[in-house]
């Protein structure tokens, strides 16, 4: 199976494709930049403008789609209509299967970003390639620089109540590659890591692991955003979950921290 893979450069990309070529898969990938490199075919490809798209996708049998622009204010060119534009795309190019990729609460969270990545799965749900979407939860490197930019005026502000699910990169790629190969699902999947946590639980956790004194400071998030926060908006009870749990993070990341 050849596969183009759309922000393989990312965090989450970064992790698809060695496992994706580990599993046996032959991985295009793009880049809004040319770049080289012995073990993936990397194509010159623009979500923004459409250029380089018809080519890209061209004789691959799939398509995963990683890539989006959460901050910056191209989110809507990119994340909605470049999908639109790739679904398009891929459409006349025959592909057989094309897998988004999302965020568990994009409908239920009220915020900007969440509203552009719904409508970007409604997209991909009305388009002519067969479809299959995974909601997937917080990665565990993004809770760790939300502590830290939380952090930077002395203790750590934020809602005690709110309720995240960490999980890790690896391990949603691993499960992307399991739905690549199952086909399309015309349907939305949701994963998750192996612990729902409170933020002050996750708070203290990481503060051991830094050996760090910062006290918490607790402050609630105002209006239905908070409250969809602390209702558990981020998280899921789907099955199967990851692995890895927030302290595995803590104790490869800064050591110190025994695993649970």
């Amino acid at each position: 199976m050849r596969v183009l893979v759309t922000g393989a450069g990312g965090r989450l990309g970064r992790a698809v494709v060695p496992r994706l070529r580990d599993d046996g898969i032959t991985v295009r990938a793009t880049s809004r930049r040319p770049r080289t490199d012995q073990d993936v075919e990397w194509v010159v490809a623009d979500l923004e403008t459409g250029e380089g798209l018809d080519e890209a996708v061209a004789g691959v049998d799939a398509v995963l789609h990683l890539a989006s622009a959460p901050t910056g204010g191209r989110t809507y060119e990119v994340d909605v209509l470049g999908t639109r534009r790739l679904v398009v795309a891929a459409g006349h190019a025959d592909v057989r299967h094309l897998v988004y990729t999302s965020i568990v609460g994009v409908d239920r969270v009220p915020m900007p970003y969440y509203r552009r990545k719904l409508a970007a799965e409604q997209v991909v749900a009305a388009g002519p390639v067969p479809w299959s979407v995974l909601r997937a939860t917080q990665f565990p490197e993004f809770l760790d620089e939300l502590l830290v930019m939380s952090s930077r005026l002395g203790p750590t502000i934020g809602d005690r109540n709110v309720l995240a699910q960490p999980v890790d990169p690896g391990e949603v790629a691993a499960r992307l590659s399991a739905r690549l190969v199952a086909g399309p699902l015309r349907g939305i999947e949701e994963y998750g890591g192996p612990e729902v946590l409170r933020f002050d639980q996750a708070v203290r956790a990481w503060r051991a692991a830094r050996h760090s004194r910062r006290p918490l400071l607790p402050v609630r998030v105002p209006g239905r955003l908070g409250r969809s926060l602390r209702e558990g908006g981020l998280v899921t009870e789907a099955l199967p979950r990851g692995a890895r749990t927030w302290a595995d993070y803590l104790a490869d990341t800064y050591g110190g921290t025994a695993r649970r």
